[in-house]
């Protein structure tokens, strides 16, 4: 199993580096000592954590759908000409861009700050590792 160190652990779930020393503490997240005896975690366990404490905001569609990857953000930016908008979101963490018709802004009537669902079908994703992991 890959071992995180505390810093990247902490980098990787947005908290700091003394909230994942204190769930090591509290017996929320196990630890042990790499070769160079730092404190590291193990990065199933620090995966599950971060999906059981995953914060996501409800989806306001109301849509029932077949894909599963669906990110509720407020629109940060729009760039449209007479045919084409791209349309970047704020999901999160996470910015999100899509390039759709300018027709399909108006009639969804998108504008900066409002509440929007990038929904994404998982048939063409691409999944990269750091050159350090492999």
């Amino acid at each position: 199993m890959p071992q995180i160190r505390i810093k990247d652990a902490a980098l990787y779930l947005g908290v700091s580096d003394d909230t994942v020393r204190r769930w090591i503490d509290g017996g929320v997240l196990g630890s042990s000592r790499d070769e160079a005896g730092r404190t590291v975690v193990d990065g199933l366990e620090l995966a599950q954590l971060a999906k059981q404490n995953a914060v996501l905001p409800g989806d306001p569609s109301g849509v029932a759908g077949s894909a599963r990857n669906r990110f509720v953000g407020l629109v940060t930016d729009i760039v449209m000409d007479r045919v084409m908008a791209q349309v970047e979101l704020q999901c999160g963490p996470h910015r999100v861009v899509s390039l759709i018709s300018s027709e399909a802004v108006r009639e969804l009537g998108l504008e900066l700050g409002s509440v929007a669902v990038a929904v994404v079908k998982a048939t063409n994703v691409i999944v990269e590792a750091p050159a350090v992991a492999r």
